[in-house]
């Protein structure tokens, strides 16, 4: 089972796993947390990570996916938080998105650049990469007896 903690997304990759036949037999649920205090009180992000490193950030990121693999029945929870455009600075680009990935056997994050390509572009290639990550992940789980999607 799988979960999703989504910001610059807005539960677009949940949307992607769901389009999909008898994804219910994998999506255990999604979280949708735009604002800095959707993630502290839905995923338990810390206030002083937020503060100290931003919303777009690995840190950040890592702590959304640990707070939906916490707060769910998952077995593999991804994040996603960035900046999709129009903006950004010089320090934080439009394009950059971190991903987080929690699974029983800890977590990790990535940050990729898509660059100023256009806010729908942006959110395509973060959907893709999200996935990509949990497919990636659940790939190397041990298999358990259970329905196949």
């Amino acid at each position: 089972m799988v979960a999703t903690a989504e910001s610059c997304t807005g539960g677009m990759v949940g949307a992607a796993i769901t389009d999909i036949a008898g994804s219910s037999a994998v999506f255990e649920r999604g979280f949708i947390t735009y604002t800095n205090a959707a993630k502290i009180q839905l995923l338990g992000v810390a206030e002083t990570t937020l503060t100290a490193h931003g919303a777009v950030s690995e840190e950040v990121a890592r702590e959304m996916a640990q707070g939906a693999l916490a707060h769910s029945q998952a077995d593999c929870a991804v994040s996603v938080t960035g900046i999709a455009g129009p903006g950004g600075s010089d320090h934080k680009p439009e394009g950059r998105v971190c991903f987080g990935l929690a699974t029983g056997h800890g977590v990790n994050s990535v940050t990729h650049d898509f660059g100023a390509i256009g806010r729908p572009h942006v959110r395509r290639a973060a959907v893709a990469q999200a996935l990509q990550l949990l497919i990636d992940a659940v790939r190397q789980m041990p298999s358990k007896p259970g329905p196949q999607v």
